[in-house]
């Protein structure tokens, strides 16, 4: 009996053993993958967008239509027409052993983002990047033979490895696989995910530890609770909004037989968009990081603020219209811009109309936490990635997860989340 056990022991320690080291391989693989696609699609976006807004504005309706049109025919023709459905295959693939994510949509993923992005395709690359990391994942799980029991946990390793590199979050990216993809957690998936999370996390800090914006937060004060709810409420409903309107913009544009039309409505009209409102141009990164450099001097009168309403109910429209007509991406990017345009024009407004001195850098953190939380239902997820966006960023994570809870519970409330809500709202 003694034997058996010491037997069962050993075994279990070696199976351990090559699942640390598969996952630290799937790691470095999708940190090389997540590293190169945010950086090489962030530089020519805005190398390509100043060169067009230089040559004649009126060129901008129509990039949006030149990248889909081009993923249009790669799908057609480079990758046969099989269809990318975003993290819905994720969750159909974790439902059963048998099915696997094909090793094409690593490249499908990864050119098909860039594409869209880098051409004013109003989403980002985050949905690209976790199903591709998700398929480095799978893919190793079929030919590595660590262990025939951890598809999940490799999956996710690939997947936290790639969410780090993005948002430079290591917390973040554990999180984001754990509520989001996993929905559980076990000894073995942590052994994987804490792997690759450490992996990660050491990738970032030698390579790539500049925060996605530059702007410093300032201290929090407990007055300001009760503003950060009520924008948590607000956020939760546009969240619902951006969710439904996705769905929506799916249905119709599948029923558009003609791919021409359905390729050029819904990126010629994005185009308009970015016309008169450029900030919409590609993931909003860059714009929204103009928009929170000039808040504290910008002269704010009403004229001020209709500029940032039409931000906040148009961008999760042409994020749904880029989708509908076939661009690559998901919820997460247009969320976080959304929830931040949405905390700064409510800090503003406070601030302009009611006398209070709300914090406008750290209202826009919590607006971006308060939409992200409940368009994916991952508060914590929501709280770890929004804080490594900025310098110190760390220092507002109490506010940042009562905004986030806050939305989720009243999202939860008014529209009764499973996870074939989320995996709707991301099958592209």
């Amino acid at each position: 009996m003694i034997a058996n056990k010491s037997s069962r022991n050993k075994i279990r320690r070696v199976s351990y053993a090559k699942l640390i080291g598969s996952s630290i391989l799937i790691s470095i693989v999708c940190c090389l993958i997540a590293f190169s696609l945010k950086h090489i699609t962030a530089f020519i976006q805005e190398r390509l967008f100043e060169r067009v807004m230089s040559a004649g504005s009126f060129l901008i309706i129509f990039l949006p239509s030149i990248g889909i049109t081009a993923i249009y025919f790669l799908r057609k023709y480079f990758f046969h027409n099989r269809k990318n459905k975003g993290i819905k295959e994720i969750y159909t693939t974790l439902e059963t052993r048998k099915d696997h994510l094909p090793a094409f949509k690593i490249p499908s993923h990864y050119i098909n983002g860039f594409l869209t992005v880098i051409f004013g395709g109003s989403t980002g690359v985050e949905v690209s990047t976790v199903v591709a990391t998700a398929t480095v994942g799978n893919q190793a799980y079929k030919y590595l033979h660590a262990a025939w029991a951890y598809k999940t946990e490799m999956i996710c390793a690939g997947i936290i490895a790639g969410v780090t590199v993005l948002f430079g979050s290591a917390l973040g990216g554990f999180l984001f696989a754990i509520e989001v993809i996993a929905r559980k957690y076990n000894k073995s998936i942590l052994i994987s995910g804490v792997s690759s999370m450490l992996v990660a996390y050491l990738f970032v800090h030698y390579f790539d530890s500049e925060p996605l914006f530059s702007a410093h937060v300032q201290q929090w004060h407990w007055q300001a609770i009760p503003f950060v709810i009520i924008l948590g409420l607000i956020g939760g409903i546009f969240a619902l909004y951006f969710t439904k309107i996705v769905i929506y913009a799916k249905t119709f544009f599948g029923s558009i037989k003609n791919n021409f039309i359905r390729v050029n409505l819904g990126a010629i009209t994005v185009g308009i968009f970015i016309l008169f409102l450029p900030s919409l141009y590609g993931d909003s990164y860059h714009g929204l990081g103009k928009i929170l450099e000039s808040s504290a001097s910008d002269c704010v009168n009403m004229m001020y603020f209709i500029p940032l309403l039409l931000l906040i109910f148009i961008k999760p429209l042409a994020a749904s219209l880029t989708l509908g007509a076939g661009g690559d991406g998901g919820v997460f990017a247009p969320s976080i811009v959304t929830g931040a345009f949405l905390g700064i024009f409510f800090a503003q407004f406070c601030n302009y109309y009611l006398g209070t001195h709300l914090i406008v850098i750290n209202f826009a953190l919590f607006g971006a936490a308060a939409m992200l939380s409940a368009a994916i239902h991952a508060p914590f997820t929501a709280m770890f990635i929004i804080s490594s966006i900025v310098p110190s960023g760390y220092v507002l994570l109490l506010p940042l997860l009562i905004a986030g809870f806050v939305s989720k519970t009243l999202a939860k409330k008014i529209y009764p989340y499973n996870v074939y809500t989320y995996k709707e709202a991301t099958s592209y």
